[in-house]
């Protein structure tokens, strides 16, 4: 069992920080079901293919996300890949949809973790996607970086 007051990472998106330019992070609700739950404190979820989207009736779901079925469950369990609804209030839905109709941005799932009152809930992004150079850049920072420490170590 997770400590009071500790957030417990579930599952993480590692490969979005690489593929994307993250603009804004919110953090929203998600329904589940039971065995869901249990899957996802079993660590048994996958987020490489997940993206979120908006619908007409303005609701705002997670698509793609895989939570492994609950190896203990019976004819009741839940579907691995099922549409997952988001909870956010209804403003920030539509401001949301507003800059994702106008600047070709994209909501992504970052994190998905259990809070202090055991609730899961999911971090999500505005993110824009990068384009091969800016990997490049990306890749030469990080072995920079990694470089100056290695040295510092040194010292």
């Amino acid at each position: 069992m997770a400590d009071k007051g500790r957030n417990t990472t579930v599952i993480s998106n590692r490969k979005a920080r690489f593929e994307y330019h993250i603009m804004e992070e919110f953090e929203v609700g998600m329904v589940l079901q039971g065995t869901e739950v249990k899957s996802l404190r079993n660590g048994k979820a996958s987020m490489q293919e997940a993206y979120c989207s908006i619908d007409n009736e303005e609701e705002l779901y997670v698509e793609a996300l895989n939570i492994a079925e609950y190896d203990k469950g019976n004819i009741f369990n839940h579907q691995p890949k099922r549409r997952r609804k988001l909870l956010m209030k209804k403003a920030q839905i539509r401001k949301l949809k507003r800059k994702l109709d106008e600047k070709g941005l994209t909501l992504i799932p970052l994190k998905l973790f259990f809070n202090e009152r055991n609730y899961a809930k999911l971090i999500i992004a505005l993110a824009k996607g990068k384009r091969l150079y800016d990997k490049r850049d990306d890749i030469k920072e990080r072995d920079n970086k990694r470089d100056l420490q290695r040295v510092m170590k040194d010292y």
